[in-house]
């Protein structure tokens, strides 16, 4: 099953366990894990639910392609890492 990680930043501001999903699409996935933990989608995707200009996914490795439509592909044993952009001068 894929798993989606998120990382300790996001950790401090809400509960972002580890999830594994049987979806094998990004968006399902996510929508799955925003089921279960719903405090998590302000965080990822914006009012439009299109992913956030501060948050990056990678997908066994790979920057995620659509950040509109969360489109990707997922394979049985994909690791999704969720990502807060960081910033600063």
């Amino acid at each position: 099953m894929p798993r989606i990680v998120f990382t300790p930043q996001l950790r401090r501001f809400v509960d972002a366990p580890d999830f594994e999903t049987g979806a094998l699409q990004l968006r399902a996935a996510l929508e799955d894990c925003f089921a279960a933990h719903t405090r998590l989608r302000g965080y990822v995707l914006d009012d439009q639910a299109h992913l956030r200009a501060n948050v990056v996914i990678f997908i066994d490795g790979r920057r995620q392609r659509d950040a509109v439509a969360l489109s990707d592909a997922l394979q049985p044993h994909s690791v999704v890492h969720v990502l807060q952009a960081l910033s600063g001068g």
